[in-house]
């Protein structure tokens, strides 16, 4: 059974899925691994994302934990057979692995919400408005390795400007739409940027503003990402450590409440849209 040195936040997730069948069926990791033929260390291996799994052996073993979600077993089974080698995969080894577990979690996305108070979304981003939030760091980074940064985001956004994007939100709080990462012009074109994407089909763009009453939500930002079946759906949150990502059943249905919360306080698309109007013309 070949393994993986450094297994990637997807596959880390199927394993993952695979242990909570199994525990919610009682077993234990060593009944597990008799069923394949393998030893208790392999069967760890398997569930921690370090080796693989066939369709063959992920379908006995759900069979074995009476599993009978037939769309969440097929996702997986998917998901196991997966072999893609996405764009990201040329910065392996260049940037934080959680970078490109953004980009993979990105990619395979079938929808994707966002909620920020701080900054512009990153796939909202322009390269300049990039630039000075991944430059403004401590300790600061060498101009080679922030180039790299920039250049990542900006390639993310192929989710949205691909000939079939997914579905994206974003809600933005006002506070994000006025805070100036660069100057006036760059403030004026990163709302540009912004306007010019939510007149896609595909793009939704809300605002919260400072006038709205009893809003105690600004701690709500978030990154999530629509699986092929809710239970595979992911959370993704920064934090001084880096990007986390939160995937039991309970937090997700935590934060889709949230995210809904955010959607019914905030403006229509068409009244963000006048609001970042006025607010362009502002600077």
């Amino acid at each position: 059974m070949a393994t993986r040195r450094h297994p990637t936040a997807r596959q880390q997730r199927l394993g993952a899925e695979l242990r909570k069948m199994r525990d919610a069926a009682g077993l234990k990791g060593t009944e597990a691994a008799a069923l394949l033929g393998v030893n208790s260390v392999q069967m760890s291996q398997i569930e921690s994302g370090v080796a693989g799994v066939s369709e063959e052996r992920l379908r006995r073993l759900t069979a074995h934990y009476s599993c009978t979600d037939e769309e969440l077993i097929d996702a997986l089974v998917a998901w196991a057979m997966d072999r893609t080698r996405g764009w990201w995969e040329e910065y392996r080894g260049l940037l934080p692995t959680s970078f490109l577990d953004l980009s993979e979690l990105e990619h395979h996305a079938t929808y994707r919400w966002d909620v920020d108070f701080l900054h512009v979304p990153g796939l909202l981003q322009t390269e300049d408005y990039a630039r000075g939030i991944l430059g403004y760091r401590v300790p600061e980074l060498p101009q080679e390795e922030l180039d790299l940064r920039v250049r990542h985001r900006m390639e993310r956004r192929v989710i949205l400007e691909d000939p079939q994007p997914i579905p994206y939100e974003a809600v933005i709080h006002e506070s994000a739409l006025r805070i100036r990462v660069g100057n006036r012009a760059a403030a004026r074109v990163q709302l540009a940027r912004i306007l010019q994407l939510s007149e896609a089909e595909h793009v939704t763009v809300r605002v919260i503003p400072f006038d709205l009453d009893s809003f105690a939500g600004a701690d709500s930002a978030m990154v999530y990402a629509g699986g092929t079946v809710p239970k595979l759906d992911t959370v993704v949150r920064d934090s001084p450590q880096g990007a986390g990502f939160t995937d039991s059943e309970a937090q997700l249905g935590v934060y889709r409440t949230l995210f809904h919360r955010m959607e019914d306080v905030s403006l229509s698309p068409e009244q963000a849209r006048d609001f970042i109007h006025r607010l362009a013309k502002e600077l």
